[in-house]
């Protein structure tokens, strides 16, 4: 079983959260769960790195860098 903790949000955020991504994510905490996963991924980051290097040699192709 996964320990949980309990976060204080502004009650704003929280409620535009909600509304925003409602059709993505069932509940607040799904949608904060799956963010900070994202951010904490590194694979994530490993393919950003790779993102920017590809944008930046078509860039350099097309002879904007």
């Amino acid at each position: 079983m996964t320990t949980t903790r309990c976060v204080s949000l502004p009650e704003e955020l929280c409620r535009s959260a909600e509304q925003k991504f409602r059709h993505r994510f069932g509940s607040l905490e799904e949608l904060l769960t799956a963010l900070m996963t994202e951010l904490l991924s590194e694979d994530a980051a490993r393919l950003d790195e790779g993102e920017q290097r590809i944008i930046e040699q078509r860039l350099k192709g097309l002879g904007y860098i």
